[in-house]
Formats: C-alpha cells, structure tokens, sequence
C-alpha cells in the first residue's frame, strides 16, 4: 500500500472569514507534509440576471464594460488572496504558499481544472452552509468538486455565525 505524500495543496478560497479555519488546516498540512500552497479564488460568472441588468441599463457598452472590469477585478482580488496569507502566516511560513490564481467561471470546474494543470496532490475546501438551510450541508461548489475532481479533495466544514 502507497501512503500518499502531498507536496502541494490547492487551497481554493473565497475569502470570507470563515475560510481562515478552512486555510489553518491547508498550512498544517504542508508544515506536516513540507508542501506548497497554492492559492485559488473563482470569481463566478454575473448570471442571467446579472447580465439582463447591465445590458439593461448600458446596451451599447455592456460587453466591452464586463472584459475590461473583469480583469481589474481578477487582479484586486489576487492582491487580496496576498493581503489574506500576510495576515494569517508568520515570515517563517509566508514560504509555503507558492502561487495565487484568481480566475472567472465555474468554481468547481475552475478548481478542477487548476488543480489537474498544476498537478496538485490535495485539494482543501471549506463547506458553505447557510442559515436558510440548516448547518452541516455540504454546499455546491464543494458537493460538484467532490464529483469532478481526479485529485483527493478535503471539504473541512465551517461555521458561519
């Protein structure tokens, strides 16, 4: 029997405060284990919606309005993955993360997809519950990672107040 080895960790992330119990478990993993973090951040496509609003009230520039946005947003948010692995690792562990992707589309497919390219040995997740539903249900991005991913994928449960 191989025992798995994991040199590097796909933390995807949405930044939300109750990921930072989510990322404690993504570096004691690569302490234990002496692998890499990287970090992901899926910013969702608008929706039908959404999309029906812009183009509602900007029709002539709704498309040129959504690219041009999209990558100012995609790059924010990259510098805010960086501001939230500052704040949580000390200098000694700033080392173990390696690399910072915010991307757009699907999360779970975009989370897939990174993890099978970067050749990751681990996925770390967190569950999105919500209050409307009840604690304790596994969310959707997490629920169709599980189905999609070829790699071990770790949904460590979160608590929203």
């Amino acid at each position: 029997m191989s025992i798995p080895k994991y040199k590097s960790i796909l933390f995807a992330t949405d930044l939300g405060e109750h990921m930072r119990p989510v990322f404690s478990h993504a570096i004691s993993l690569a302490r234990q284990y002496d692998a890499k973090i990287i970090m992901i951040h899926v910013l969702e496509p608008l929706g039908p919606t959404g999309e029906w609003i812009l183009r509602a009230y900007m029709p002539k520039s709704a498309e040129s309005f959504t690219k041009k946005n999209l990558k100012e947003i995609l790059k924010k948010m990259k510098k805010r993955i960086a501001e939230f692995y500052q704040e949580e690792l000390s200098d000694l562990d700033k080392k173990l993360v390696s690399d910072i992707y915010a991307v757009s589309g699907d999360c779970a497919q975009q989370v897939s997809n990174h993890a099978e390219s970067l050749n990751v040995d681990l996925i770390v997740i967190g569950t999105h519950t919500d209050d409307a539903f009840g604690h304790g249900l596994l969310g959707s991005t997490a629920r169709k990672l599980t189905h999609i991913s070829k790699r071990p994928v770790l949904v460590v449960p979160v608590q929203i107040p």
